[in-house]
């Protein structure tokens, strides 16, 4: 399939949220249910291999439309393959209907992912068969990383979460979250996800490879599970990551730290598009700067509610960068335009502090990419003004559940979005 195809509007689903009406495992009013009870992950009894430097740990939910694309993804894998030094674990689901290939199998595999050279057929041992797994269900993923940690342990966790996703929007809850089953019709939420990584125990690095997730509502979620961030502010292509070059990058340097995997994940992506004349964003976010961040922020809505300047941020709003949903804005540069049209001495001080946490703190790496729009420029896009980290701005009162959010009984940020509204 054509690079160009969004993930998010690739085929019949008109976004990385899945339809309206959807039906989900659980309400995002937006609270986490509790955990049942879970058995033993499988193969945790089974002896474990070495200490090596990196296990690399892949869900790979293909229980939809991106299903070609998983097992494209997973050959990827296989130009790299584990090393002495380094796991590459995978867990690949596939649903009825979209490929036939690789021996049409429907079920749930766990790999050891081996380098080959075979481009069209997955050569990795299976190392677990599961017959039917929801992985839409959060408690699918801390099996799948407990597993992995126990079989595989290192000394240091990248984990991807690969399929579609929606970050935080309008609407329905079907409409937010990520990993969507088509087979069950669940997805994992915001919360979840972050409840997800506390019981597998956390990891150095989490990434989305999928549409919408790097956004201040999701990276504040998971900010005590992970030491950096790595997603997408925009939609993904098709394609996802480029699995092959970061994963031979990490062969030839396994002692590479955290900060160094995650800036070649996003070099690699962002190198991959530029050569098809792709749109593309991807960044990461260093966790341990988020106090100041979140000290920024609060100084900065504060300044503004206090100068009653709201036609200065109302305006910003609407010029600022937005996403395919397009309440999506990209937080440097709404701040930054704020900062330039206010009168109001304290909003520009608070303004160009805020925006110096972001890009000198918070945001480590940021890779973008713009499209001319093809031979005929149609549709160009312009990522210039994408900065790492986008913002719910919905120009309207916060969606349904949007106050249960850490990001916003931490921030308040969901008061100085009705302060926007009124």
């Amino acid at each position: 399939m054509s690079s160009l195809i969004s993930i998010c509007l690739f085929l019949a689903l008109p976004s990385c949220a899945a339809a309206e009406g959807r039906p989900v495992m659980a309400s995002l009013a937006d609270s986490v249910p509790a955990a049942e009870p879970t058995a033993p992950p499988p193969g945790a009894a089974e002896r474990a291999e070495p200490l090596k430097d990196w296990t690399v740990l892949v869900y790979i939910n293909g229980k939809n439309n991106l299903e070609p694309f998983g097992l494209k993804d997973l050959n990827e894998m296989e130009t790299a393959g584990s090393t002495d030094r380094v796991n590459v674990v995978a867990e690949l689901g596939r649903i009825a209907g979209y490929s036939a290939e690789d021996g049409d199998w429907k079920t749930v595999r766990r790999y050891l992912v081996q380098k080959d050279s075979n481009s069209s057929k997955v050569t990795s041992p299976v190392l677990q068969e599961l017959p039917r797994v929801d992985m839409g269900d959060y408690r699918s993923l801390v099996d799948f990383g407990r597993w992995a940690k126990t079989r595989f342990p290192a000394r240091r966790y990248l984990l991807i979460v690969w399929n579609h996703g929606s970050g935080w929007k309008r609407g329905p809850a079907s409409a937010r979250g990520i990993s969507y089953d088509d087979e069950t019709g669940s997805h994992i939420s915001v919360p979840q996800l972050a409840l997800a990584l506390s019981e597998l125990g956390g990891v150095d690095i989490y990434a989305s490879d999928a549409c919408l997730m790097q956004m201040a509502e999701v990276v504040y979620e998971l900010k005590d599970q992970a030491a950096y961030i790595v997603g997408s502010e925009e939609t993904e292509p098709a394609d996802g990551y480029s699995y092959g070059p970061f994963l031979a990058r990490l062969a030839a340097q396994p002692a590479m730290a955290p900060a160094e995997l995650a800036a070649a994940v996003a070099d690699a992506y962002s190198q991959y598009y530029s050569g098809n004349d792709t749109a593309s964003t991807l960044s990461f976010v260093r966790t341990s700067a988020l106090p100041a961040f979140l000290s920024a922020v609060r100084v900065f809505t504060g300044e503004m509610t206090r100068s009653g300047d709201r036609a200065a941020a109302v305006r910003a709003a609407k010029e600022s960068k937005s996403y395919t949903y397009r309440e999506n804005k990209d937080l440097y540069d709404f701040v930054r335009r704020v900062g330039e049209t206010s009168a109001d001495p304290g909003v520009r001080a608070a303004a160009a502090r805020l925006n110096s946490v972001i890009k000198d703190q918070l945001v480590g790496y940021n890779r973008t990419t713009n499209s001319t729009g093809g031979p005929w420029g149609a549709n160009p896009v312009d990522n210039t003004n994408s900065n790492g980290l986008a913002v719910y701005l919905p120009g309207a009162a916060a969606a349904d559940g949007y106050a249960g959010l850490r990001w916003s009984a931490d921030s308040s940020w969901d008061e100085f979005i009705a302060w926007l509204a009124d």
